[in-house]
């Protein structure tokens, strides 16, 4: 939506590093564009949970298999390449270095186990070994690459020259963002001003959640199929599309500029590090239930694992943000 000639950004806000970001006439800039999304979010929300709360994508499902799901994903990824490149473009040796360091630790020193200060009701403080390297590989990778840079910074090595190769990649060109920040700030629905509705957006707004909602069908499987539990009925499928656009619809009231649905990329976190970051608990995903049985295999809405009678977790899951 953002890409038609209506909202194209105008020239003198392209250079972050050159633009007063407290100045009234930026500020309304970002926010008019804002308010144009929060309008259009809002409407195709309603679209997404008429689609989930009818049944509608259950009796679509028929419809929806392998060869409609892989597609659809690979078109949604196709257009993030451009925006990729072009991050990845402000360095290419901060980038690659970032891409090795995450393969490094995700895939050749997933099984090293790192001494850490654990403290425990029975042992107290003692040394424990844990898998650091499978559990937080792209943070690791990031925290490093940014040390790297700081490092570089310090020293001078990166340009000091806003319109140099590499200047992005310094650690001080937006410093004055954390002093201009406010300590404390809370959100509330309409911060940025009235919502504004127009066709265009709309239907932009709502092809993305036709693809979203598609998207989260094949993440449900997958994740499914990850910790090995059985496909998830249709109805539990229903109920996570319907309270998916529910978050869509508290998103663009709050004005956060975006939707909720399912991460695909938490889904190759849960291959990766096959660790939970928070409590399993035995229920469906968007399936509200109360009976828990033993030797049963589930999926939360927050996380995915895998119980024996015993309750050991086998497997466990990354958080799926909605």
């Amino acid at each position: 939506m953002l890409s038609l000639p209506a909202w194209k950004c105008p020239e003198w806000t392209l250079n972050a590093s050159q633009v007063n970001t407290s100045s009234p006439e930026f500020i309304e800039e970002w926010q008019k564009r804002i308010r144009e999304l929060q309008g259009a979010i809002m409407v195709a929300s309603c679209v997404q949970m008429l689609v989930g709360f009818s049944g509608l994508i259950g009796f679509l499902m028929r419809f929806i298999g392998p060869l409609t799901i892989a597609p659809t994903i690979s078109l949604v990824a196709l257009p993030l390449f451009d925006s990729a490149g072009s991050d990845a473009g402000i360095h290419w040796g901060i980038s690659a270095l970032t891409i090795f360091l995450i393969v490094l630790f995700s895939q050749y020193l997933k099984n090293v186990m790192v001494p850490v200060p654990v403290y425990g009701r029975r042992k107290k403080c003692h040394i424990s070994r844990f898998n650091l390297f499978q559990v937080f590989p792209v943070l690791l990778a990031l925290c490093l690459s940014w040390l790297f840079c700081f490092v570089l910074t310090v020293t001078n090595t990166l340009p000091e020259s806003p319109t140099a190769y590499g200047y992005m990649a310094r650690t001080d060109t937006k410093g004055s963002v954390l002093s201009q920040a406010p300590w404390f700030r809370f959100p509330y629905p309409g911060q940025w001003g009235l919502p504004t509705i127009s066709l265009a957006g709309v239907f932009g707004i709502i092809a993305g959640v036709i693809s979203s909602m598609v998207e989260s069908v094949g993440d449900y499987h997958a994740c499914a199929r990850l910790v090995g539990a059985p496909p998830p009925p249709k109805h539990a499928i229903n109920r996570g599309i319907g309270i998916e656009g529910l978050g869509c619809l508290l998103a663009g009231a709050w004005g956060t500029g975006n939707g909720t649905t399912s991460y695909s990329e938490n889904v190759g976190a849960l291959g990766i590090t096959r660790f939970c970051t928070s409590s399993c608990t035995r229920l469906l995903p968007f399936w509200p239930r109360l009976d828990h049985h033993r030797d049963e295999v589930g999926v939360s809405q927050l996380t995915l694992c895998s119980q024996t009678s015993s309750g050991n977790h086998l497997w466990s899951a990354a958080e799926t943000k909605m």
